[in-house]
């Protein structure tokens, strides 16, 4: 079914049909069956009164109906769920599946740096040197500031691009100041957060993805692309596969977005730090035209994007995660992720928008 056949109460405007189907590639690997697109019951947050409760019970049934559409009409492997924040339930489609997070991971970097900054551990004005030994591949701006002595700068300033440039080498270096990857795994269990992975940070997950074994040399210049490049496709496939099977840093939608409700009601971070993190995330520069295109006039929507390698004619890991925010108040955690694709990049940003537009539309 094409999106453009979707005919739906909510009066979605969609754009151009996606036809046909991914024909060689299964989907993500299942955490637990359930019923796709069917609404998840939660735990209502303590804070929330009878009569609140008794409003938000139910999901909306045309945001269930308008979601299994959107999820079942696009042409890719692909994970969407809707949380509205102060609790009751969650909308999903492919929900529970591990879907590969890419930078949608670098949230969990910041929420363990900043944890480690509630408990007195870190401070944002602490420092750290970055050298030419410590880039990593991909999109990296701060390499810039990399000279042959180095790099100087706070925490604070990588968080910042971490989060809103999606900086890989701010974030690896967050990463190891934090602890490594074990100490984001740490957080996230004491905040009892399950079916989100965290991977072994970018150079590894990426050398493995793409089919080789990380070599600095790699971070300069075009090295890695040559050296990817160079592999056999056979070899490229053989890992793309085994990476989408089962990926190191796969999430289940509805567990990204259960978190990010906890998120917004302060059960993951300090009253401060909450502030802090929820205020970068609205300035994020990446992926305008995702979920953020399509959120409406008078809504805010803070967010973090991720984007996987290319192996043509398919894409990977395209995502995007965040909190809508209408005029009223009312917020929803929103997740959409696409884990495989062959559709060209504005029908990705076609379905995403649909997603925000569905989610207003409920409100």
């Amino acid at each position: 079914m094409s999106l453009s056949s979707v005919r739906l109460s909510l009066g979605l405007g969609l754009m151009a049909s996606l036809v046909a189907c991914v024909g060689d590639v299964g989907p993500p690997r299942a955490v637990a069956a359930v019923p796709v697109s069917a609404p998840i019951r939660t735990a209502p947050p303590r804070a929330v009164t009878p009569a609140v409760r008794a409003a938000i019970n139910d999901a909306p049934p045309a945001l269930v109906q308008t979601i299994a559409a959107l999820g079942k009409g696009f042409d890719g492997v692909v994970g969407i769920a809707v949380m509205r924040t102060d609790g009751g339930w969650v909308v999903a489609h492919n929900g529970t599946h591990l879907f590969p997070q890419q930078s949608v991971s670098k949230l969990w970097v910041a929420l363990t740096l900043l944890d480690a900054v509630d408990r007195g551990k870190l401070k944002l004005t602490d420092t750290t040197t970055i050298t030419k030994s410590d880039l990593v591949i991909f999109h990296q701006p701060s390499a810039a500031n990399v000279g042959a002595n180095g790099w100087t700068t706070t925490l604070g300033d990588l968080l910042n691009r971490a989060m809103t440039q999606s900086d890989n080498l701010a974030n690896d270096t967050l990463l190891r100041v934090v602890g490594g990857p074990d100490a984001v795994r740490g957080y996230l269990a004491r905040r009892f957060v399950s079916n989100i992975r965290f991977g072994p940070g970018e150079r590894l997950l990426q050398a493995t993805t793409a089919g080789l074994e990380w070599r600095q040399s790699y971070s300069d210049g075009r090295n890695f692309l040559s050296a990817r490049n160079n592999l056999p496709m056979s070899a490229r496939n053989r890992a793309l596969d085994a990476y989408l099977a089962n990926p190191p840093d796969g999430a289940a939608p509805a567990s990204i977005v259960t978190t990010l409700a906890k998120l917004k009601r302060g059960e993951m971070l300090s009253p401060s730090s909450t502030r802090l993190l929820l205020g970068i995330m609205e300035g994020s520069k990446t992926g305008p035209q995702r979920i953020k295109g399509g959120v409406p006039a008078g809504w805010s929507y803070l967010h973090k994007t991720g984007t996987g390698q290319d192996l043509p004619p398919r894409s990977t890991g395209f995502n995007d995660v965040g909190i809508m925010t209408a005029p009223d108040g009312t917020s929803y955690a929103v997740a959409v992720m696409i884990g495989q694709t062959t559709r060209p990049i504005p029908e990705r940003w076609q379905l995403m928008q649909a997603v925000a537009k569905a989610v207003a539309a409920s409100n």
